[in-house]
């Protein structure tokens, strides 16, 4: 078991799948960003202010760090980037569920008629967290475009 977990073709499996994930979840968002800023203030956990700032923000920087992912390139920053977005979607979904609110999660489309956020949601994104964390502390894995810097040694 411990050998399958450090394997680099694991880190490469996890970075094309968190990468393809986020490249699929940010293409309807930065299409329609109205509709993603509706999906947003559902939630009513952003100021009204941030609202557009975040619709119009978030899709691309989930673009750029599924790419960056996929060609294994500073995997360190995208899995931490990523992994803080997870981290926060977790919360927002955790708060709505208790709260008793029925609302599209607004994680691949922006469509109100879509999935719900739910039980199912929380389980994906931490699912897709412990991929990021596997990748984040065991490097990109194989066929990154850039391998994790080992530390120099010191010199007298």
């Amino acid at each position: 078991m411990m050998s399958i977990l450090r394997s680099e073709w694991l880190g490469l499996l996890f970075r094309l799948i968190l990468g393809g994930v986020f490249i699929y979840a940010s293409l309807d968002k930065i299409v329609h960003p109205a509709g993603f800023a509706k999906a947003v203030h559902n939630y009513h956990l952003l100021p009204g202010s941030l609202v557009n700032i975040f619709a119009v923000v978030l899709p691309w920087l989930e673009f750029l760090c599924g790419a960056a992912l996929i060609l294994g390139t500073r995997v360190d920053g995208a899995t931490t980037i990523l992994g803080a977005l997870l981290v926060v979607f977790l919360v927002a979904v955790t708060i709505n569920l208790i709260r008793g609110v029925d609302i599209a999660c607004g994680c691949f489309t922006s469509d109100p008629q879509s999935r719900k956020a739910g039980f199912d949601v929380i389980w994906q994104d931490s699912l897709l967290l412990l991929m990021a964390i596997h990748l984040f502390f065991r490097g990109p894995g194989r066929l990154a475009l850039a391998r994790r810097r080992l530390p120099t040694a010191m010199t007298p």
